[in-house]
């Protein structure tokens, strides 16, 4: 939460992510699209990046990604190709979601690798921070000028 926090101090969609292993953090990330102009780089992405430089392998093996929000098809294909072990998600995203809620990429039969996956936890919290974003962002473009 708190990395989701930080990422809305700078005006980004509130989303945060850590890998965990061993018990130990090896990787976290916040969302950074709008600030690094770059459409990967969704809070997943980052953390994943992170991880796999610390350990000095892209395979995450044994590790467990905690995020606020459930990932989309990018950061859940991101997540096979890096064999997670386990993904644990806050609020539900009933757009893009591709862990259950639109797609389930992460259990695909078709898929070499699966991922065990555990939604719902701080849900409220997590989906009440992204309302609440959401919903000043579309007040302030209400507010502005037309061109």
């Amino acid at each position: 939460m708190d990395l989701a926090k930080h990422a809305q101090s700078i005006g980004e969609i509130p989303v945060g992510a850590v890998v965990v292993q061993d018990n130990k953090v090896i990787g976290e990330g916040w969302n950074q699209s709008i600030t690094n102009h770059d459409p990967t780089a969704h809070a997943e992405i980052i953390a994943l990046r992170n991880a796999a430089k610390k350990i000095g392998n892209y395979r995450l093996c044994d590790t467990t990604l905690y995020v606020t929000l459930e990932p989309c098809s990018m950061c859940a294909g991101a997540m096979i190709h890096a064999r997670i072990k386990r993904i644990v998600y806050g609020a539900n995203d009933p757009k893009t979601g591709a862990a259950g809620t639109v797609f389930n990429l992460l259990n695909h039969e078709n898929l070499n690798h699966k991922v065990s996956c555990t939604s719902g936890v701080r849900a409220d919290e997590c989906g009440q921070l992204l309302s609440l974003f959401f919903k000043k962002r579309r007040g302030a473009k209400k507010n502005q000028p037309p061109l």
